[in-house]
């Protein structure tokens, strides 16, 4: 009976030098071999020393008697580092792919071990299959140019300066209420809290005024930020002479539409990617249902896959809800009203689900071939 075996040196004729990446704050992992029989070779380095990864690529090619010219393929997974890394290796002439970490198959056991020095050679076997032909072994990220990245910027900073506004809003609300005091929060609340008394009339304690002026101030400037960026997006729009901008101005003209959910569509979705069907649409939105049939078990829908764009999953629904109102007339809206329009308030959340899938795909069409969603309506109609 045979038994396989790990080569410690290989004997064949390698044409391809594979390389797996496992990236943390501190340190890197790279793994490398020429063949699935093939004892990998695993080190580790600083994390973000590029110096040292082109000398381990060339200690690989030592290690394992390669040519100089021998090509090189590499793997790693999508996440805090981004897309630098990626950039690197292909101006360095390495054939890189990074990877959805979400669509790598796992052991489904309750307990599993889990190191680096074993995601890393887990990576490096899907990369030799992956290069063997097994496309579906795991999906590839879509990486986006400098330029298309940069663009995504603005609007993801108005989105967090969002939030701070709310939080510190929430907070004054909070800690004045923890006085007794109802102070509306306007452009003058900092003269007005100046007047601002406890129950029994005596002045605020002088700290917990401090503190309010402090988180005050933090509000103005959040306010301040959100203006600007606000007015660069208006300037950008309407000075833009690029694909995405164009795009920006042609959704505008809808009804139902308006800059901020314009912007999001394009610099996340439309503008870098180029799709081939609807089907590929909803994918990348996550809102493709995702049915649960096995054998005789009862057939049964776990809802859409969320494994797409949150934000446009979010704008999408968003939309979706306005377009109903703004498009009463298109055919969107009346193909919604007739099948769920009688129906349950749960089921209008489902259905409106449905209707933001098929309003991206329209959208889509509409910004490929100038064609009007099927009675919809511009603003100046």
């Amino acid at each position: 009976m045979s038994r396989a075996t790990h080569q410690e040196e290989f004997t064949g004729k390698p044409e391809i030098l594979y390389l797996a990446f496992e990236l943390s704050r501190k340190e890197w992992k790279l793994a490398f071999t020429v063949s699935r029989g093939q004892k990998p070779r695993i080190v580790t380095i600083p994390a973000g020393d590029l110096p040292a990864v082109e000398q381990e690529i060339t200690r690989a090619r030592e290690r394992f008697k390669l040519a100089e010219d021998v090509r090189v393929v590499s793997c790693y997974e999508a996440g805090r580092d981004g897309f630098w890394l990626h950039r690197f290796l292909t101006s360095a002439g390495v054939d890189n792919v990074v990877v959805d970490s979400s669509s790598i198959e796992v052991n489904r056991r309750a307990r599993q071990a889990k190191t680096d020095g074993l995601d890393v050679q887990k990576l490096l076997s899907l990369l030799l299959r992956y290069h063997g032909g097994e496309d579906k072994v795991w999906s590839v990220v879509r990486v986006p140019s400098v330029e298309e990245e940069d663009g995504r910027q603005l609007h993801r900073d108005w989105e967090v300066l969002k939030k701070e506004r709310t939080l510190h809003r929430n907070r004054l609300q909070g800690l004045l209420a923890s006085q007794g005091v109802r102070l509306e929060i306007r452009a003058d609340f900092a003269d007005r809290l100046e007047s601002a008394v406890l129950w029994d009339g005596s002045p605020l304690p002088p700290e917990m005024k401090t503190r309010l002026k402090q988180e005050w101030a933090r509000l103005v400037l959040v306010e301040t930020q959100i203006r600007e960026l606000i007015k660069e997006r208006e300037k950008k729009a309407s000075e833009g002479k690029s694909d995405a901008m164009r795009m920006i101005g042609q959704l505008v003209l809808l009804r139902a539409i308006g800059m901020t959910s314009a912007w999001v569509f394009v610099q996340e979705f439309f503008g870098w990617r180029q799709f081939r069907n609807r089907r590929q649409i909803g994918a990348l939105a996550g809102l493709v249902p995702m049915p649960y049939r096995s054998g005789e078990t009862l057939n049964s829908d776990q809802g859409i896959s969320k494994a797409g764009n949150s934000r446009i999953r979010a704008m999408a629904v968003e939309i979706a809800w306005a377009w109903l109102r703004y498009q009463p007339h298109s055919r969107l809206s009346l193909w919604f009203q007739e099948r769920y329009g009688p129906g349950t308030r749960r089921s209008r959340r489902v259905g409106i689900v449905a209707m933001a899938r098929k309003l991206l795909v329209a959208l889509w069409h509409y910004l490929e071939t100038g064609v009007l969603p099927e009675g919809a309506v511009l603003k100046s109609e």
